[in-house]
């Protein structure tokens, strides 16, 4: 069986067959649909970069894709960004582990002309990682661990909202129990949940609004939010919510659904009000929504290890990045290196 690999600059390019590699939202993860892909080139690639999707094919047939991003100094990463919670390569349904080894052979093929490569956001767990390392290894090329970031989350199978809710820790209990009743009697507090249609527009305005007076920091791509809502929205996978106070936007956030898990990509909340709790308050309504009108199983609260995310999630998964080195290039012999002297640090720090 001959295997082969091609790099395409655009994903209109890609052949026909590799359109079955994606994944369809309503059951697979959004970080491997062809529109969070095309979200990403419209609005967050670094002026310096151009996406270039890699191709594994078996006898003619595609097996894997790579999204990728190519630097014009010759860099080539992992097709990721700041709001990228999972990246995995794109595999045929039903590859197994001799499939996997073949495609970590034929992507190192298409590496080996540079010292190092940078892929990012990887679930540690995988269990398709271990069979591709050993076929980039087979090639001759040195794949390099590091922990990239936390992901808080936690499977709620048939859980109602009041059963949630008795689930977590007596204090955010509480802070619900009163902030959310009070903020249900007042007249003058009022919540917008939205999908799509023509509130779209004036909520994405609101999320605006509020991120832009909230205590986060500008973001990196002006653009993603407001792109990548009307993406979910068109998928039907949006949930948006506002909460306003006298017409006032005061918190913002929004969710997506894939399967049965309800993951949030952004939030915020103008912290002038914090006596009335509008983050926690808001937070509380979306997830009663998710549980009560979606049936989610599952709640993910994306990267990150802020400290508010245990309260409302209990289990932490450690998602990973990987610089595959050629030690038979000066640059990635460097990088090698570099990473061992590293490691050896940390060990003597820990004695």
């Amino acid at each position: 069986m001959a295997w082969s690999v091609a790099a395409f600059d655009h994903l209109a390019e890609l052949p026909p067959a590799a359109e079955a590699l994606f994944a369809d939202p309503s059951t697979g993860s959004l970080f491997a649909t062809r529109d969070w892909y095309r979200c990403i080139i419209d609005t967050a690639l670094p002026e310096a970069a151009r996406p270039c999707f890699v191709l594994c094919q078996q006898d003619g047939q595609p097996r894997a894709l790579f999204p990728m991003e190519r630097h014009t100094d010759g860099m080539l990463q992992s097709l990721t960004t700041p709001y990228t919670c999972l990246y995995q390569p794109l595999i045929a349904a039903g590859a197994h582990a001799d499939a996997l080894f073949q495609i970590g052979r034929s992507f190192a093929r298409f590496c080996r002309s540079r010292g190092a490569i940078r892929i990012e956001a990887l679930d540690r767990d995988w269990p398709g990682l271990q069979p591709l390392l050993h076929g980039l290894r087979s090639a001759g090329l040195v794949p390099l661990r590091f922990d990239h970031f936390g992901n808080w989350h936690e499977p709620i199978p048939g859980e109602t909202w009041d059963s949630y809710l008795r689930s977590r820790d007596g204090a955010l209990r509480e802070t619900v129990r009163r902030k959310l009743g009070k903020a249900l009697r007042d007249k003058d507090i009022r919540f917008d949940p939205i999908t799509g249609g023509p509130e779209l527009e004036a909520g994405i305005a609101a999320f605006e609004d509020v991120y832009a007076r909230s205590w986060k920091e500008p973001e990196p791509f002006l653009n993603f939010n407001a792109g990548f809502m009307r993406a979910a929205a068109a998928m039907g996978i949006l949930r948006l919510g506002v909460m306003r106070l006298a017409g006032q936007p005061i918190a913002a956030q929004y969710w997506v659904i894939t399967g049965k898990t309800g993951s949030v990509l952004k939030l915020a909340h103008d912290e002038t009000f914090k006596p009335i709790s509008p983050g926690t308050v808001l937070t509380a309504l979306m997830i009663r929504s998710l549980l009560e009108d979606d049936g989610v199983t599952e709640l993910d609260f994306g990267r990150g290890d802020d400290p508010y995310k245990r309260q409302w999630v209990g289990k932490r998964r450690q998602r990973i990045g990987l610089i595959i080195a050629n030690p038979f290039r000066p640059s990635g012999l460097r990088r090698i290196l570099t990473h061992l002297a590293g490691r050896a640090r940390q060990k003597l720090r820990a004695t």
